[in-house]
């Protein structure tokens, strides 16, 4: 048997289902979670606990509904970014929480960030504070016919 001292090891085909079942629900019970893996309580609160300390699990959240917080309005806005000086993009970013997400990516634009407003007039400003820094190009969402999937086994 691997351990975490002597090897990282990769998730079999058990160890995937208690990851889809923690996706789908982070707050299941040991004794849930076990019923739906058909093994008792206490081997699947050892497995989980591997997961989390090989990092697989990096944490347990709650899925807020934006539009019922009043950020009725989603976008993602692609930056261009002149300089290799970040410093004044992780600034920025610090004090925006309306920017749900930040990925650095390749080609013409060097960022991509999904912003959450409450109107049109707050997501112009919020993409005005973001153009400080370089080029913007938005794209308002209509809706989310796919807002998230869980990870999955790859297949194979």
């Amino acid at each position: 048997m691997t351990t975490l001292s002597s090897a990282p090891f990769s998730p079999d085909a058990t160890d995937w289902r208690l990851l889809d079942a923690l996706q789908r629900d982070g707050r299941a019970s040991f004794a849930e979670l076990a019923r739906e893996v058909a093994m008792s309580p206490s081997a699947v609160t050892e497995r989980v606990r591997r997961l989390e300390e090989a990092g697989f699990v990096r944490g347990y959240t709650a899925v807020l509904d934006p539009e019922r917080l009043g950020l009725g309005v989603l976008a993602f806005v692609r930056l261009r970014y002149p300089t290799t000086n970040y410093k004044p993009f992780h600034d920025l970013m610090a004090v925006m929480p309306q920017v749900l997400e930040a990925h650095h990516v390749t080609g013409e634009d060097c960022f991509l960030l999904k912003v959450a407003a409450r109107s049109m007039r707050d997501l112009e400003t919020q993409v005005g504070r973001i153009g400080t820094l370089g080029a913007v190009t938005t794209n308002v969402v209509y809706s989310s016919p796919l807002p998230g999937r869980a990870l999955r086994a790859p297949e194979g």
